[in-house]
């Protein structure tokens, strides 16, 4: 099968760990070699890229192609208007892509489906584009496409339009497929497919102990939080819970326009000298700190399928999560970790607690994760596709 994947959630070498779930379940789609795919994940235009205009300046540093683990990947810029910016989106992203899809075709790779990835703007412009180049089009629902931006009547309207148009619909957890459900798609035709985790990557260390007397960590418990420094992530309350837990150091892997708050939060709590803030961690590189840490604490307000939970898990550590959205369904056994109902300093501190005393032993954690493998999740994109492949050339 030839799949043109479409998405705005893709790395590049600005901005490395930006979508790079997609990436990783596309890898793993292509690996399978029974699929082969380019790429077309858009960026904002912006003019200039001098890093006095910060995130937007990032836009303007990106290539226009390039080449990322075998997959050819084209980055067309298309205009992000100020104030109107989300209802008109999916029109301005259609017409910028339209002629790049053009010109793939033309150098010789027409495709059998559109694999479009987040529903808006992307799965909106992607139903669009279907119909404009005759292909079957599935559009995998991510997290806060389903369950924020359908607060807004326009893009409520266009999601359920394109839901009903797309020949297929994927979701990442259960609780994503309830909310298309109860927006009137049919059950039958959405398939949840969770992410999976790498496990030859991300696996507990050959020498625990090792590692943690080279990342300079003693016998003080090591909490780890993973995500970008923005309120949703819920850092800040990771800070209030590690302030009232004696001895505790607290890494943050991510960066994002919070870190000044968050660093003024750890200085007022007196704890600055307990949290260290590492910035943007390849991903690669955080094997050793999931590897290294005692907890993984994720206090997000909102998740669809969150994957730094099961690269902890992979690497022996187990978790405390805010029960959230698709978070329930990734930690179900004690050995995964501890689901807290409130999203609150006090709950997160007794969450940590509960589980530091609980002394779970680190291989039972990871072989709770190996149930979480690629393979599965491959094999049903693989049967989706060919299903509505199948169906729209009969």
């Amino acid at each position: 099968m030839r799949l043109l994947t479409f998405t705005s959630l893709y790395p590049d070498p600005v901005r490395p760990r930006h979508g790079i779930f997609v990436e990783n379940r596309l890898r793993h789609l292509v690996a399978s070699g029974k699929v082969v795919s380019r790429v077309v994940a858009p960026v904002p235009w912006f003019p200039s890229p001098h890093p006095v205009f910060g995130t937007y300046a990032k836009y303007a540093r990106v290539p226009r192609r390039e080449l990322r683990h075998g997959i050819e990947v084209l980055h067309p810029r298309y205009p992000l208007l100020p104030k109107v910016g989300m209802t008109m989106a999916p029109f301005l992203m259609a017409a910028v892509v339209k002629p790049a899809i053009r010109r793939l075709i033309a150098e010789g790779y027409d495709f059998d489906a559109i694999d479009a990835h987040y529903f808006y703007p992307d799965g909106i412009a992607a139903v669009w584009l279907g119909r404009c180049f005759n292909k079957p089009v599935v559009v995998t629902a991510r997290g806060s496409d389903l369950h924020l931006i359908p607060k807004y009547p326009l893009p409520r309207r266009l999601i359920k339009s394109a839901a009903g148009a797309a020949s297929g619909l994927i979701t990442v957890c259960q609780a994503l497929k309830d909310v298309l459900v109860d927006m009137g798609v049919p059950d039958f035709k959405v398939t949840v497919l969770r992410n999976g985790v790498d496990l030859a990557l991300f696996r507990p260390p050959a020498d625990r102990t090792a590692l943690r007397a080279r990342l300079g960590f003693v016998q003080e418990p090591v909490v780890l939080s993973v995500g970008n420094l923005i309120p949703l992530k819920g850092h800040d309350i990771a800070i209030h819970a590690i302030s009232r837990l004696s001895g505790a150091r607290l890494l943050i892997a991510g960066d994002g326009p919070e870190k000044p708050k968050l660093e003024q939060l750890a200085q007022r709590l007196g704890v600055a000298h307990r949290v260290t803030f590492l910035g943007t961690v390849p991903h690669h590189r955080l094997v050793d700190l999931y590897g290294a840490a005692d907890i993984l604490v994720l206090a997000s307000s909102r998740e669809g399928w969150a994957n730094v939970l099961l690269e902890s898990m992979a690497c022996g550590t187990p978790v405390v999560a805010t029960r959230v959205w698709g978070t329930p369904e990734v930690v179900t056994a004690p050995e995964a970790g501890t689901l807290i109902d409130e999203r609150t300093p006090d709950a997160l501190y007794a969450g940590i607690c509960r589980l530091l005393s609980q002394n779970i032993r680190r291989e039972l954690t990871r072989a709770y994760a190996e149930r979480f493998g690629w393979d599965e999740t491959t094999q049903g994109q693989i049967d989706v596709f060919e299903r509505v492949i199948a169906a729209h050339t009969a």
